[in-house]
């Protein structure tokens, strides 16, 4: 079996990985696997194909700041792109984030459209179903539902800072992602299944598939010894954060809000800040930029006491999943998919801006203790999370539509 596997990015974002994921458990398999990209070149197992170049997504940048047309940009580009996927002759072709200026939706779907391959599409956001954003909870916004229009989040990802076209991207889009007679989505989350199935793409099936995780990479052996603990943060108990990208919505004020109420009892830990986040934090707060390893990512799950997810908006955080492995308890708000990686032994969730309610979890969990909730949390992960077992789900998926 030969697959094709289409992302903005190789293995900077978290779809990305996934993607490369899927790719190395095909490989090991005995087929296959191949990877269409629109930035950041690196070393994967699979054979990677470049859509477009750094001028292409440019002019793809500024099409959606001024015009809000993103998805419409790189048509040269995509044209390119589907020619070489034609000499790969690929099986099946599984498409992952399409946002990202690099690729055009119109060009690739009449391409998928006659050539008549099973396509398999994973949702890590809502963008395929609305008029402009990828998240909209956040805005309350549900105008997607019926249509898009009048656009609350036109300056958020991706912003434009001129038009908002979201009735006319919500039409096209419509008409783009529904032409074929075929396609088979898959959720991370049975949060955004549900969405899914009030959008105009509720005629399609959709399976739930967990992300999965490396859990011999993350796992409670990690643990620094307790003098490097304490060198390096202090004596008191680790309260960790971890983002790719950090900001409002993934809860960064809120962290610095929660510092106030607890850094007598906790030390916050907060991994993936750059430079301006780094300069906002209190002295009382460990900042960890972007460009630490993973082993040392690894080492901060498996020591803090507890793992605080205080997002906005989120399909299926990995983070969560990375903590539990590590054997370290999640305390996160009730939005999107969040939530569906706890259950009542492995941590808690709380009401979307309650920095009170966290208060109270963490300090619950401090004082149980780590011991308490390591075995819950590790076990459930082997259970539900483990990488090779999801992703062969991909492979059984692909296996049935051939």
């Amino acid at each position: 079996m030969r697959i094709l596997q289409i992302n903005s990015a190789l293995t900077t974002d978290a779809p990305g990985r996934i993607a490369e994921e899927i790719g190395k458990v095909a490989i090991a398999n005995g087929h296959e696997s191949y990877f269409g990209y629109g930035r950041a070149p690196r070393p994967i197992a699979s054979t990677p194909v470049k859509i477009g170049s750094r001028y292409d997504q440019m002019k793809h940048v500024i099409l959606t700041r001024t015009l809000d047309r993103h998805g419409f940009g790189s048509n040269a580009a995509t044209r390119r792109f589907v020619k070489e996927v034609d000499l790969i002759n690929p099986d099946i072709i599984h498409l992952h984030s399409l946002h990202g200026y690099y690729i055009n939706i119109r060009v690739l779907f009449d391409f998928l459209k006659s050539r008549g391959k099973p396509v398999v599409w994973t949702l890590h956001d809502c963008w395929a179903f609305t008029g402009h954003c990828s998240h909209y909870v956040t805005a309350n916004c549900y105008k997607w539902e019926t249509k898009c229009h009048h656009c609350p989040k036109k300056r958020s990802y991706p912003a434009s800072w001129g038009l908002d076209n979201s009735p006319r991207n919500f039409r096209d889009k419509k008409a783009i992602f529904t032409s074929l007679p075929k396609l088979n989505f898959v959720s991370p989350s049975y949060w955004l299944a549900g969405e899914f199935k009030r959008s105009f793409l509720n005629q399609y099936p959709v399976q739930v598939i967990h992300n999965g995780i490396d859990l011999n990479q993350f796992n409670p052996d990690n643990m620094l010894d307790e003098s490097r603990k304490i060198k390096r943060f202090g004596n008191k108990p680790l309260v960790l954060g971890v983002a790719s990208v950090w900001g409002k919505y993934k809860g960064l004020d809120d962290f610095l809000i929660l510092n106030d109420l607890i850094k007598d009892q906790a030390t916050i830990v907060l991994v993936g800040l750059n430079d301006s986040e780094m300069k906002r934090l209190p002295e009382t707060i460990i900042g960890i930029k972007r460009t630490e390893t993973v082993h040392e990512l690894a080492a901060l799950y498996a020591t803090a006491a507890v793992f605080v997810n205080p997002t906005y908006a989120d399909t299926f955080p990995t983070t969560n999943l990375e903590a539990l492995a590590s054997g370290t308890p999640v305390i996160t708000y009730k939005t999107g998919g969040s939530p569906e990686a706890l259950d009542e032994n492995t941590g808690f969730v709380v009401a979307v801006g309650d920095t009170t309610g966290l208060v109270a979890r963490i300090k619950e969990v401090i004082q149980r203790g780590k011991p308490h909730y390591l075995i819950s949390c590790r076990s459930r992960a082997e259970q539900h999370f483990n990488k090779d077992n999801k992703y062969l789900e991909y492979l059984s998926l692909y296996e049935s539509l051939l």
